[in-house]
């Protein structure tokens, strides 16, 4: 437990150290080309070797092909070129990319940077996002070799010149260095169950803000290694309007694999708490309607677990709902979910007790995957066709959450008209929303309709390869609760064993 907590084989440490080599490139190009003429500013990028002659590099030439330039020596460029090439000219007001770190501090959500006395006076404001935010998470979760990491690294988009021309990390010249950074974190990490079952851990793109899925890197081992006859359960974070939806329509969309089977975990407890259950807040004991018997709030809400079955089986494949048991639930509040998953049109329903009894109690589950894979003959349906506008595409999205429509700020207005005038229209979309209910609204359980969905702001992760939309006041960095759990986490001394992350 403390070694897959705490930092594990260091990838989020290496998106970590990429992402924020990137944020310091952007305003130190920033900062010396507001300081040189064009003329020094090129020569200090291709500075005469040992030998007293000037080249580019291999990055530069990744420049020169976007600005269709076909010279390859520095001294043959015109003053006209020279410019085009050395002077990125961003415009600071549009720069998207942020600091990160892997800690939740609701503090760095609004900096400013520059205001040391060497920056002359250059001084912007940005924010921290939470590291699995960074693209360079979504970037890793999506990529399928290490060529492609490169380029998918090189293509990011962090702003645009003063011209609306997007800059990416490939005209910073970083394309390279951060894969280099990158390189072994693109391996996943083998490890096993209490039970010695093979697991693959890799990615952790957040559900609410990324894609949140497993790496198609460590799916496309894992089905390798079973074999034709083999099951690979992956990992879609949250529920169908989150986890399920981004991964048929980003995920399926650039792995080009299709699932038999989704697996939908339904909880006695979170039902109740969708049928109009009391509220339940951190460090306070758990009403007593969540722990004793109430079929009628089970069945309330299991109007949630239905939306849920329905859109996931939209996309073409079997369902199965495995309710994943408290020591409080009773016979007739799992016959209640049973009957309602089946009725929804769930291929099978099943208990599960494997936290208290282990892969004993999941073989029910396993079963019910098995058969449900064995008849699955739909072809994969995306929700939406990527040749439709950015709106139409949220929209869509928006209908399956239950929505009768989207409302848009003038920034996202603003960013929407951007993307689609930079040829970026054609990419899936990414909602970055609360998971704690269909809406935009944490509070409203259950599954609401006719609510106007608002995007406070539209965001692009070029190089991961979606356009993302930010839903309400959804935060790409969490803050602390009052007691983080921290204060139970402490070093047996004598041991060297970690206590508190059980």
């Amino acid at each position: 437990m403390d070694e897959f907590n705490l930092h594990m084989t260091g990838d989020i440490h290496a998106i970590t150290a990429a992402n924020n080599l990137l944020a310091a490139a952007i305003d130190t190009r920033i900062f010396h080309e507001n300081t040189q003429k064009d003329t020094a500013l090129f020569n200090r990028l291709c500075p005469p070797n040992k030998e007293g002659v000037r080249t580019f590099n291999e990055i530069m030439f990744r420049r020169l092909k976007k600005l269709n330039i076909t010279k390859t020596k520095p001294e043959d460029l015109t003053p006209e070129e020279v410019t085009k090439f050395a002077r990125l000219d961003i415009d600071p007001d549009s720069i998207t990319w942020r600091r990160v770190m892997d800690v939740n501090d609701r503090f760095l959500r609004k900096i400013t940077v520059g205001q040391g006395p060497d920056e002359k006076g250059m001084v912007r404001e940005t924010g921290f996002d939470i590291s699995v935010a960074s693209e360079i998470m979504a970037v890793l979760a999506l990529t399928t070799s290490l060529s492609d990491m490169r380029e998918r690294l090189g293509k990011m988009v962090i702003g645009n010149s003063k011209a609306g021309d997007p800059v990416t990390a490939d005209d910073l010249g970083l394309g390279g260095a951060l894969t280099v950074l990158m390189k072994d974190a693109i391996n996943p990490t083998l490890m096993q169950t209490l039970e010695g079952t093979p697991v693959l851990v890799h990615a952790g793109p957040f559900a609410n803000i990324a894609h949140g899925n497993s790496s198609i890197v460590a799916d496309k081992i894992a089905l390798k290694l079973v074999g034709p006859g083999g099951y690979v359960v992956t990992e879609a974070g949250f529920g169908s309007d989150i986890g399920t939806e981004k991964f048929m329509n980003i995920k399926c969309r650039y792995s080009g694999l299709k699932p038999q089977c989704a697996i939908i975990v339904a909880t006695i407890r979170a039902l109740k708490m969708h049928g109009g259950g009391p509220q339940v807040t951190a460090g306070r004991p758990l009403d007593r309607a969540y722990t004793s018997e109430n079929v009628a709030l089970v069945e309330a809400g299991c109007v949630n677990l239905v939306r849920h079955i329905e859109n996931t089986k939209a996309y073409g494949v079997n369902v199965v709902v495995a309710v994943n048991k408290f020591a409080t639930d009773t016979d007739a509040e799992v016959a209640a979910v049973k009957n309602a998953s089946l009725a929804a049109g769930a291929f099978d329903a099943v208990l599960c007790t494997h936290h208290a009894h282990g892969g004993k109690g999941a073989v029910d589950l396993g079963i019910a995957v098995q058969k449900a894979c064995e008849n699955a003959t739909q072809p994969l349906k995306f929700l939406y066709p990527l040749d439709i506008s950015i709106k139409e595409k949220i929209e869509a999205i928006a209908r399956s959450y239950g929505a009768s429509g989207v409302e848009y700020s003038e920034q996202a207005e603003k960013q929407i008209e951007m993307y689609t005038k930079q040829g970026f229209s054609g990419l899936p979309i990414c909602m970055a929303k609360t998971q704690y209910s269909f809406s935009d609204n944490a509070s409203a359980k259950g599954a609401p309709t006719g609510f106007v969905l608002p995007i406070r702001d539209v965001r692009g992760s070029i190089g991961a390869g979606f356009i993302y939309p930010l839903v309400g006041t959804m935060s790409t960095m969490p803050g602390l609760p009052t007691r983080p759990c921290f204060y139970d986490i402490d070093v047996d001394t004598e041991t060297g064993m970690v206590k508190g992350l059980s």
